[in-house]
C-alpha cells in the first residue's frame, strides 16, 4: 500500500494550470485570476455622501441641537449622477441624495433626519432653510476619493478565485475583462448493466445509479465544469469510444468503480489499455482503491484521468482527498487554496477504530458551541456503502492507526464546504 502523502504527490502536486484566457468579467465568476488585478481608477473617482441629506460647512452646525437647532439657507439640490459649480459659503446647505458628488466649499453632510426643511421644496433659491438639530464633524457621511480602492493598488493577485463580490470589485475598477485560467471540465461517466437512471423498476441485480449524480455536483461545487456522459454499458469499445470523445471535448476525465486489485472490470480492462495509469492501493478507509493516470489526445496532448472507488462513500471520500484539490489546482488554485480547509475538533463522541495500518477518514457533522471551539459527531454508520448517512456530514475526521479518539479529544477535520 501507498500513504496517502505519496499517493497525492502523483495526483495532486504535478497538476499544473490551464492556458489562461480573457474573459468578460460576469463570464469570469467561477474562474481564477491569471494575473494580478490593478485599480486603474480610485473607487469612488469623487467625493461623494453616503447618506440624503444637507451638504454644510461642518464649522456651521457647531453646538447644534434639537432644542437649539442652526438655521442654514438652502440654495441648491444635487442628486445622485448630477454635479454642481456652486461653492457653499459660510451659514449655507444644499440639498443632497445618497451617491451625489459633494460640492465645493461643502466638507460633511448632516442625515435628513437630523433637520426640519423650512420653505417651497419647489424651487431651492436661497430663501429657503433647513434647521440643522445635531452637530457634524468634517467627514461625517462622506465618502473621500479613493476611499474603497486607490489607483495603482493591487487588489487581488494572481490565484484569487472570482467570487461575485470579486466580479463586482473588477467591474468597479474597470477590469472589463480579467485575464484568468480556463475552468477546467470535467468529463464524469458511470459504467455498468446494472445502472439504471431512467426511473424504471428494477429488475434483478438492477441499482439505482448514484455516484454519477453525486460527482456531477461536488465537481460543479468544487468551481469546475461538470460535463455529463452518461452510464457507459458494460462493453469496451463503447467505453473506449467514449473515453475518447471525452478526452477530446474535455481537460479531466472522472470514472467510478472498478479499480479494486481484484476486479475484472471494462473500466479496468480499458484504461489499462488506452492510457498510462497507475492502480494504487492507499493506506486509508475508506477509498483504499484508487487509480490515476494520463490519456493521450489524438490531436495531441494529454488528459488526466481520475478512477475512484465504486463505493459512494469511498467514491466521495477519494474525490475529496485526491481528485478535487488536483482538480483545482488545474483551475489555477494554489496548493493551499485547491484543499479543503483543515481544523482542529473536539470530539463530541468516540471515534472508535482499530489498529490496521491506514488513516480512517470518518465522515462526521461538526457544530461551534459556546465554548468558541468547533465540535464534531460522527455519522451514525460509517460503511463505505452507505451515502445516506454520509450525506449530511459536513466534515472528514483524520483519525491516525490506533484505537480511536475518545469524547473531549483533539481530532483533526477536513471542512467540506461549499
Amino acid at each position: 500500500m501507498v500513504t496517502i502523502e505519496e499517493a497525492r504527490r502523483l495526483v495532486v502536486e504535478s497538476r499544473i494550470a490551464l492556458p489562461a484566457v480573457r474573459l468578460p468579467v460576469a463570464q469570469a465568476i467561477g474562474a481564477v485570476l491569471a494575473e494580478d488585478a490593478v485599480a486603474a481608477e480610485d473607487v469612488p473617482p469623487f467625493a461623494n455622501t453616503a447618506v440624503d441629506g444637507y451638504a454644510v460647512k461642518s464649522s456651521d452646525t457647531e453646538g447644534a441641537t434639537a432644542d437649539s437647532p442652526v438655521l442654514l439657507s438652502v440654495i441648491g439640490e444635487i442628486a445622485a449622477g448630477a454635479s454642481s459649480t456652486a461653492t457653499l459659503r459660510s451659514m449655507q446647505a444644499i440639498r443632497i441624495m445618497t451617491g451625489a458628488p459633494m460640492p465645493s466649499g461643502a466638507d460633511a453632510v448632516v442625515m435628513v433626519e437630523d433637520t426640519q426643511f423650512e420653505g417651497d421644496k419647489s424651487t431651492l433659491d436661497g430663501s429657503q432653510s433647513v434647521a440643522v438639530k445635531k452637530s457634524v464633524r468634517s467627514g461625517d457621511a462622506v465618502r473621500g476619493t479613493g476611499d474603497d480602492v486607490r489607483r495603482g493598488t493591487t487588489v487581488f493577485e494572481r490565484g484569487t478565485q472570482v467570487t461575485p463580490a470579486v466580479a463586482g470589485v473588477l467591474a468597479s475598477i474597470n477590469v472589463a475583462e480579467p485575464l484568468v485560467h480556463r475552468r477546467p471540465r470535467v468529463a464524469v461517466l458511470s459504467t455498468g448493466d446494472e445502472l439504471v437512471d431512467d426511473g424504471s423498476p428494477l429488475e434483478p441485480g438492477q441499482i439505482r445509479e448514484s455516484n454519477r449524480t453525486m460527482l456531477m455536483g461536488l465537481v460543479d461545487a468544487a468551481g469546475l465544469v461538470a460535463v455529463d456522459y452518461g452510464i457507459v454499458r458494460d462493453d469496451e469499445s463503447a467505453l473506449e469510444q467514449t473515453l475518447r470523445l471525452a478526452a477530446a471535448e474535455c481537460d479531466a476525465i472522472v470514472t467510478s468503480g472498478g479499480v479494486s486489485m481484484g476486479d475484472y472490470d471494462v473500466v479496468k480492462s480499458v484504461l489499462s489499455r488506452v492510457a498510462r495509469m497507475t492502480w494504487m492501493q492507499i493506506a486509508i478507509k475508506p477509498a483504499k482503491p484508487f487509480a490515476f493516470g494520463v490519456l493521450d489526445r489524438r490531436n495531441g496532448g494529454e488528459i488526466p484521468v481520475f478512477g475512484l472507488p465504486g463505493n459512494p462513500v469511498s467514491s466521495l471520500v477519494s474525490f475529496e482527498l485526491l481528485a478535487r484539490p488536483a482538480l483545482r489546482r488545474m483551475a489555477g488554485l494554489s496548493p493551499v487554496a485547491a484543499d479543503r480547509p483543515r481544523v482542529v475538533a473536539v470530539a463530541d463522541a468516540p471515534l472508535r477504530r482499530g489498529r490496521d495500518g491506514k488513516v480512517h477518514f470518518q465522515r462526521v457533522v461538526t457544530h461551534w458551541t459556546a465554548d468558541g471551539r468547533l465540535h464534531a459527531i460522527p455519522v451514525s454508520a460509517q460503511g463505505s456503502h452507505q451515502l445516506a448517512a454520509t450525506a449530511l456530514a459536513n466534515g472528514l475526521a483524520i483519525v491516525p492507526d490506533g484505537e480511536g479518539i475518545e469524547v473531549g479529544g483533539n481530532v483533526d477535520v477536513l471542512l467540506l464546504l461549499s
